[in-house]
């Protein structure tokens, strides 16, 4: 259980930085729901970690909040849950972590700027076939 979490090339997480709280889970289940807390929730502290540098706490606060918490009750057993609410941490952090990639600027075809012209005639010529005639005409 003491296994880190890999961050992909961020580094990794480990697991005594990440609080595992277990509930009832919502739905249909019959009788097994009544009995068993098979709700996962996996929440991380981003301020409170040891793991992640300052920059890389600053990102995953103005990108995610504080806390970033990932829930699972898909599955019946508690430990298949527990498994799918760390992968969606893993996942978020990992997305919060990624710097975005920088858009390039592109000019637009010169077909492309052809059919918008085109759309535009057709439709002034459709607006203006729906007015009732003037006097000159």
């Amino acid at each position: 259980m003491e296994d880190p979490i890999p961050l992909g090339r961020h580094g990794a997480l480990p697991l005594r930085e990440i609080t595992l709280r277990t509930s009832r889970s919502s739905g249909p289940g019959g009788q097994h729901a009544n009995v068993t807390a098979s709700r996962v929730e996996a929440s991380f502290d981003v301020a409170a970690s040891q793991s992640l540098t300052d920059a890389q706490k600053r990102r995953v606060i103005a990108r995610r909040g504080p806390r970033v918490t990932a829930v699972a009750q898909d599955a019946r057993s508690q430990a298949r849950n527990r498994e799918l609410a760390l992968e969606r941490l893993q996942r978020r952090l990992i997305n919060a972590l990624t710097p975005p990639r920088p858009r390039r600027a592109t000019r637009p075809t010169q077909a492309s700027v052809r059919r918008r012209l085109e759309q535009k005639r057709r439709r002034s010529e459709r607006k203006r076939a729906r007015r009732p005639p003037t006097a000159d005409d």
